[in-house]
C-alpha cells in the first residue's frame, strides 16, 4: 500500500501554529524590551520553543515512519504537530522544565507509537529512530546560525543569551538521544540489527533507560566528560559559557532580574 496521507491528516494544527506565535512575539519582546520582565520573555521563548521543537521531533519520526511503510500514522494524528498527541503533562512538560532549571539540560520528551512490523527494511526502521535527534540537531544549527555567521553583532545582550540557551538545550537532548541506552533513540538504530533474543531481554528495562542515563549523570567523571563534549559543540557554533550561563539566569525569570554585564566589557581572551 502507497505510504500515503489525507489532507485532513496532514493539515497543521492550530495549536502549534499557536505556539511559534508565542515564539516568534517573545523573542520580539527580548529584542524590543517590551516586556517589563525579560526574564519572563526568555522563559516564555524557550518553552514554546522546546515544545515546537519536541513536536518537530515526533513529526520527523512519523514521517519518516510513513515512508517506511506505516500508513497508520496519519490516522493517528501525529502529521499534524499538535503537542496533545505528542506530548504528557508531567513527562514531557513538567520534568522538561525541572531539568531545565536544575543543571540546563535538554530533557528527552513525548512519543509516537510507530508500527514497526509496517516498516519494510531495517535501515528504515533505523532511519526512523535516527530521524527524531536529526531534527533537533537540524533545529540547533537553524538556531545556531546567527553565531556562525556573526549576525548577532548589534543585536541586544538578552537575545544573544535566549537563543544561547536555546541551543544548549537542543544540543544535550541530542548526545542524550542518540546515547545507545533502551529507552532513548540511540538505541532504536541499533535495535533492528539485534537477534530477536537479545531485543527481548533488553525489552523490560527499556521505562528505565533515562534514569540510569541522569544516575550515571551524577558520577562527578561522567559529568564532567559529557558537559566537556556540550562545551565542544557550542564553542564550534560560536556559543560561549558567558551566553548560556545569562540564557540560564534570565530563564530563571521567578529569582528576579539579574544585572547582567554589557558584553562588551567582557574579555573573552
Amino acid at each position: 500500500m502507497a505510504s500515503t496521507a489525507t489532507r485532513g491528516e496532514r493539515r497543521v494544527s492550530p495549536v502549534f501554529l499557536a505556539l511559534v506565535a508565542i515564539m516568534a512575539v517573545s523573542l520580539w519582546a527580548v529584542w524590543t524590551g517590551f516586556s517589563a520582565s525579560p526574564g519572563f520573555a526568555v522563559f516564555l521563548f524557550i518553552l514554546s520553543g522546546w515544545i515546537v521543537s519536541l513536536c518537530l521531533h515526533e513529526y520527523s519520526h512519523a514521517r519518516t515512519a510513513l515512508h517506511g511503510g506505516d500508513i497508520s500514522v496519519g490516522a493517528k494524528g501525529y502529521l499534524t504537530l499538535n503537542p496533545l498527541l505528542y506530548t504528557h503533562a508531567v513527562l514531557s512538560i513538567v520534568l522538561p522544565v525541572v531539568f531545565v532549571v536544575m543543571g540546563g539540560i535538554g530533557l528527552p520528551g513525548g512519543a509516537v507509537f510507530i508500527e514497526q512490523h509496517r516498516i519494510r527494511s531495517r535501515w528504515k526502521q533505523s532511519l526512523v529512530s535516527a530521524a527524531g535527534p536529526l531534527m533537533d540537531a537540524v533545529f540547533a544549527l537553524a538556531v545556531g546560525l546567527p553565531f556562525l555567521l556573526g549576525a548577532l553583532d548589534g543585536a541586544p545582550d538578552n537575545v544573544r543569551y535566549a537563543l544561547a540557551f536555546m541551543i544548549q538545550l537542543h544540543v544535550t537532548a541530542v548526545i542524550l538521544n542518540f546515547l545507545p541506552v533502551p529507552g532513548l533513540d540511540g538505541f532504536g538504530v541499533i535495535q533492528p540489527w539485534l537477534s530477536y533474543k537479545v531485543r527481548r531481554q533488553v525489552e523490560p528495562f527499556a521505562p528505565f533507560g533515562l534514569l540510569a542515563v541522569f544516575g550515571f549523570l551524577w558520577i562527578p567523571e561522567v559529568n564532567h566528560a559529557f558537559f566537556d563534549m556540550i562545551d565542544a559543540v557550542l564553542r564550534t557554533l560560536g556559543v560561549t559559557e558567558w551566553d548560556t550561563y545569562w540564557g540560564q539566569e534570565l530563564f530563571r525569570f521567578w529569582q528576579g532580574t539579574p544585572e547582567i554585564p554589557p558584553l562588551h566589557t567582557v574579555d573573552f581572551g
